[in-house]
């Protein structure tokens, strides 16, 4: 995982994929909006990391898609949708 830091210190994981237009939209909404986020370019792991990635995913997203968002380890939202993100950021 890596982190941004930001003023807004909540538990936020983002799992992505480096080359996914919308994951980079949802990484500069939270850039933007300040949050501290740690993420995972899933395409970019390997083997066991990469499985244990999925796996993680599918807990919050079935479909295993990407943006997948998880908020404080209670809710996710699932690809790019900005109204849904910030209404669970409470912005």
């Amino acid at each position: 995982m890596k982190h941004v830091p930001g003023t807004d210190k909540r538990q936020v994981i983002l799992y992505a994929l480096s080359t996914c237009v919308w994951c980079g939209k949802t990484k500069a909404l939270l850039n933007d909006l300040g949050v501290a986020y740690d993420f995972e370019d899933v395409d970019l792991l390997a083997g066991a990391e990469r499985d244990r990635a999925v796996i993680e995913i599918s807990r919050w997203n079935p479909g295993a898609s990407f943006p997948t968002l998880v908020l404080a380890g209670r809710n996710a939202v699932i690809g790019f949708d900005e109204a849904k993100i910030r209404e669970a950021l409470g912005r």
